[in-house]
């Protein structure tokens, strides 16, 4: 067991361990006199085998400082998490979405602005029944991401409407389209045309029925990175402000009648004998902000990391001319950012000539068996990977559902949630396992004495009581609203997604983030039929690293 302000540090005694020639699972105890010695077996095999091993023997003693930290028992002091996150619930009448909720936080102990944004734009395009979701996270400043966040949907809507006439722009959107003709001329518009249709090849070889979707995402994330180049809201004439973004469109129009009509990714299973299909979603990011599905109690990711951790944008950046420093882990583009894609950064001609607007999308039609999907910012995944936070969602959720067996009996009655219901009472994680206290991992035995020793006492009942409370008041939450008003169903399920989005930040925060956090939440139709394996923790999500 790993408490989660542990986390962040229990993933570098390991990172420390494998530099030194450990063996998974790591549960050989850390003795000094033998990780010295390790050490010297190591640097006379480098000494003998590698040209230039000085950074090896760099990293080596950067281990072995850290594993021997490790070991020593720390002064006791509690500091309390400053924690202020605002949580928000839209509502949307897609009917394949019971709920969404965003919970934000701009992590005083690092940052003192909050620079992420977010949309949810239910009816988009006045087409009903489809909505846009997105978050911007920015950087350098807020006005890039609130600017992207304000234009880029319009942008997307006039492209969407080019090839479907059924996405309707209204006079007012027409004319702010308007106004942007004179930065979009003639000889742009050519560049603009050849971007495009290059990016779509890119993206799928073969022929897709939605490489017209594809298309306008990527014209449209060019035009809003042009906007940007005005420098509106910029107080620097430098260091000008950018962001990433993910935005997802989703719709349940029924898209084909033949099942084989529909081009799913490989990378989502297929159930065989499924429900028919629900729905399309078509999704398109940049940069760091990234999108996890829940399927069949799988976590599948919707988005490409396009960072110094990518191979090919590596390589990308190197061929045209960029320059990447030697700071760990990957480096960082001119020495700057490790984001190899993303909008703005218009006052550094160097970081401009390399970082791009070009964005990775995917359609995918989806069903049932679809529990909920996840955009986070990287403030979210730079402590915690997709499958740690599915499987926190996860829990989460059926620890909520425990606090109102009433509404068990209001589900409808299938397998899948007398399966439920009996889980519920013989689930083997607690409250206090929940995302702010702890998190299991494939390693049963800590590595070292640090992770051994537990909290004290005080703090471990002083905690549980606190999650406690949150449990409690979120279910009389419930009860207060469902006296009021007779949508008990939409009412439970928006609060449960408010208080999964409220603790996925507040462990992001505990397991040490170091940016503004923001998670957007949706859960679908499908969220009642999670499989039963994954309710009792049976499952091998947390093994896969």
């Amino acid at each position: 067991m790993v408490y989660i302000s542990q986390l962040f540090h229990h993933k570098k005694v390991h990172q420390a361990q494998a530099v030194l020639d450990y063996q998974w699972p790591y549960v050989e105890p850390i003795d000094i006199k033998k990780i010295i010695l390790r050490r010297k077996q190591l640097i006379l095999r480098l000494q003998k085998t590698a040209q230039y091993p000085e950074r090896e023997i760099e990293k080596i003693g950067c281990s072995i400082d850290l594993l021997k930290e490790s070991i020593k028992i720390p002064p006791y002091f509690c500091i309390d998490n400053v924690v202020q996150s605002s949580v928000y619930i839209k509502d949307v009448s897609n009917p394949l979405i019971k709920a969404i909720a965003i919970c934000q936080d701009k992590n005083a102990v690092w940052h003192t602005e909050m620079e992420d944004v977010f949309i949810v734009l239910d009816n988009y395009g006045h087409k009903r029944d489809t909505c846009l979701l997105g978050l911007f996270d920015g950087n350098n400043g807020i006005s890039a991401a609130q600017l992207t966040s304000d234009e880029l949907p319009l942008l997307l809507l006039d492209q969407l409407s080019h090839n479907d006439s059924s996405y309707q722009i209204s006079n007012a959107e027409k004319n702010m389209l308007h106004s942007f003709c004179t930065i979009f001329k003639e000889d742009y518009e050519l560049k603009e045309q050849v971007f495009s249709v290059a990016e779509a090849r890119s993206q799928n070889s073969q022929p897709n029925k939605y490489e017209w979707i594809h298309r306008a995402f990527a014209k449209a994330f060019w035009r809003m990175d042009r906007l940007l180049r005005l420098g509106r809201g910029e107080v620097s004439k430098v260091c000008w402000s950018s962001c990433t973004t993910a935005i997802l469109s989703e719709d349940n129009e029924q898209l084909a009648k033949n099942k084989d009509e529909i081009q799913e990714e490989v990378w989502i299973e297929n159930k065989e004998n499924s429900d028919e299909i629900a729905g399309m979603m078509h999704i398109a990011n940049i940069g760091n902000v990234h999108a996890v599905l829940c399927k069949n109690g799988k976590s599948y990711w919707l988005t490409k990391e396009h960072s110094t951790y990518c191979k090919e944008e590596r390589r990308r950046i190197l061929q045209n001319g960029g320059s990447i420093s030697s700071n760990e882990p990957k480096g960082l583009i001119e020495g700057l950012i490790k984001n190899t894609r993303g909008f703005g950064h218009h006052g550094n001609p160097k970081i401009k000539k390399t970082v791009i607007p070009v964005p990775n999308t995917i359609s995918f039609s989806f069903d049932n068996s679809c529990q909920f999907f996840i955009i986070a910012t990287n403030g979210l995944w730079e402590v915690l990977d997709k499958n740690e936070v599915v499987l926190l969602t996860i829990t989460l959720f059926s620890a909520y559902l425990e606090t109102e067996p009433s509404f068990q009996l209001k589900l409808p009655i299938n397998n899948s949630t007398e399966e439920k219901v009996v889980l519920s009472n013989s689930c083997t994680i607690s409250t206090k396992q929940l995302s702010e206290n702890s998190l299991e991992t494939s390693a049963n035995v800590p590595t070292s004495s640090k992770q051994n020793t537990s909290p004290d006492t005080k703090v471990i009942q002083k905690e549980n009581r606190k999650n406690s409370e949150d449990l409690i008041s979120e279910n009389h939450e419930f009860l207060q609203i469902s006296e009021d008003s007779e949508t008990d169903s939409r009412t439970f399920y928006n609060l449960a997604a408010k208080y999964i989005t409220k603790h996925l930040v507040k462990a992001a925060l505990k397991a040490g983030s170091r940016n503004n956090v923001s998670v957007l939440l949706a859960l679908l139709n499908g969220c009642d039929n999670i499989p039963t394996d994954v309710l009792m923790g049976n499952t091998d999500i947390m093994h896969k690293k």
